[in-house]
């Protein structure tokens, strides 16, 4: 190619950018296995995280928790705990115990080999916003989650290559809670093909998602149990109580060896101290003595250490997120994670109304305490409103745009002399020149930098010329373009006929209402 061809090339590029019809991307980019680049902070001393952990664990041995499922008493008195009632009182022996038992690294299996993911420390991983009572997008507004978006939300997860989990988005309150669990697990095993998020909300419904994904991924019991195919989030009630469907859920998981991501809700000044310190002592209370039931359960049963923690606004109570102290108890959270050696969660989120700038700076400050905590899953990075209140289609988008930019940061950049290019770039240009038509220019321009899904880099003309759209907006046409895609099943369709057929015997049989 010849320097005016180059630069003719160059011409075309930048009018079809103008005029808004860019050409398809040649840029290729793999955010499936994640690593993350960024050195670890703390935000207390060693000592003072030792301290915290001792602390944690006399509050276990003196104070205990409250437990509500008897099984889960028995499996702890069987153990050697100390039980009064409904109250166990754990010794640092038995803790100690299961957390050396506890899975340092996990293999997490995929609808195939390309989604398989790896959990451990220095992993990353991003889930999208979970949990959500309510939908939300500029065309329909607010309103109850429904089986349309649920169905919608998943489309939209699976599409962005930077979400390497699925999760529970919105819940479907169209559906009938007795039937409620075949729509969720259906819909993600015939649309997605990354690693589903199940209920645990009572071993019967339990029971069915598991059969469900042996159906779906061509599995018998031994080879189910023998890999980690879903996972589940198991909140404890805090302060220091474990309800019956949480227990049950730890305990069905463990058994059949599957995925429990354990989450605490501590919201400093509400259910936890009003202290960082305080509050994150409290939640590593409680994913002590819920880890411990998972492996007194099954040694070597695959667990996830978490937290939810952040404050509370004190003029009204209610959750935020996104603030300086949700960032260090991240931090805080890392450094108790780091102490034990085991994988864990953390969350972004954010306590916005709507899709603004609130909602974006909150959401950016929990995402960065996440990634310099060296979180291995980043759950709600994505798509929260309201202190997850609602979920937003125009905020998937605009959060995942923040999202790409740092998977392309954990690629890193290379320093050879192809990158350099002494000789076809800084040898080829004289003084006072221009680098556009050199030839590592040319051989780069299409795949060097990162291609924005949502942020427009025009000049103010252009971006008026083309209907001065905001960020927001344009998120609308990108989502609804996913929606507009052909829908395809990620699963052959007899085992979708098969799924279909298990979901209508059960449902003959009365399906399975939640425990509580």
């Amino acid at each position: 190619m010849t320097g005016n061809e180059s630069e003719a090339a160059l011409q075309r590029r930048s009018k079809n950018r103008r005029s808004g019809t860019a050409p398809v991307s040649q840029r290729k980019t793999n955010y499936r296995q994640l690593r993350n680049p960024f050195p670890v902070m703390s935000v207390f001393s060693d000592d003072e995280a030792v301290n915290m952990h001792e602390t944690a664990l006399r509050m276990l041995e003196e104070l205990g928790m409250k437990v509500l499922l008897p099984e889960a008493v028995q499996i702890y008195r069987a153990a050697g705990a100390r039980v009064e009632g409904d109250m166990v009182y754990l010794g640092r022996e038995i803790v100690q115990a299961a957390l050396a038992s506890a899975p340092r690294s996990i293999h997490c299996r995929g609808g195939n080999a390309e989604r398989d993911i790896v959990l451990e420390l220095g992993a990353l991983a991003f889930q999208p916003g979970a949990g959500a009572p309510h939908a939300t997008d500029l065309k329909r507004g607010r309103r109850p989650g429904s089986a349309r978006d649920y169905e919608e939300y998943t489309r939209i997860g699976h599409h962005f290559d930077v979400f390497q989990m699925m999760s529970p988005s919105v819940e479907p309150q169209d559906v009938p809670v007795h039937l409620r669990h075949y729509f969720t697990t259906l819909t993600q095993l015939d649309l997605t093909d990354k690693l589903p998020f199940l209920f645990a909300r009572g071993t019967p419904q339990t029971r069915d998602n598991f059969e469900m994904l042996k159906i779906a991924r061509g599995l018998d019991d031994d080879m189910f149990q023998a890999g980690v195919y879903a996972f589940t989030i198991i909140n404890t009630n805090s302060p220091r109580t474990l309800d019956i469907p949480m227990a049950q859920g730890l305990i069905d998981f463990a058994r059949q060896g599957q995925l429990s991501i354990v989450t605490p809700f501590t919201l400093m000044g509400a259910m936890a101290p009003i202290t960082v310190a305080g509050a994150i002592t409290l939640s590593h209370a409680e994913c002590l003595a819920a880890i411990t039931l998972a492996q007194l359960t099954r040694p070597g049963a695959p667990v996830c250490y978490g937290t939810f923690t952040s404050n509370v606004d004190m003029k009204s109570g209610a959750p935020a997120f996104g603030t300086p102290e949700h960032f260090q108890a991240s931090l805080a959270a890392g450094q108790m994670a780091r102490l034990l050696g085991l994988p864990w969660r953390s969350a972004a989120g954010s306590a916005a109304n709507l899709n603004d700038v609130q909602a974006a700076n909150e959401n950016q400050l929990g995402l960065w305490g996440c990634l310099l905590s060296g979180a291995t899953i980043i759950i709600h990075s994505a798509g929260w409103l309201e202190g997850g209140l609602s979920v937003s289609y125009e905020k998937i988008v605009t959060d995942v745009e923040v999202l790409n930019m740092v998977a392309e940061l954990c690629a890193g950049r290379k320093a050879g002399v192809n990158e350099i290019g002494f000789a076809n770039a800084l040898a080829h240009v004289a003084p006072s020149g221009h680098f556009f038509s050199a030839p590592q220019t040319m051989e780069r321009y299409s795949t060097e930098f990162y291609e924005p899904i949502v942020h427009d880099y025009a000049n103010f003309g252009t971006w008026t010329e083309r209907g001065g759209k905001d960020a927001t907006i344009r998120a609308t046409d990108v989502w609804e373009a996913i929606l507009a895609s052909p829908r395809k099943s990620a699963i052959s369709s007899d085992r979708l006929d098969a799924l279909r057929a298990f979901i209508d015997k059960r449902t003959m049989e009365g399906g399975a209402p939640p425990e509580s």
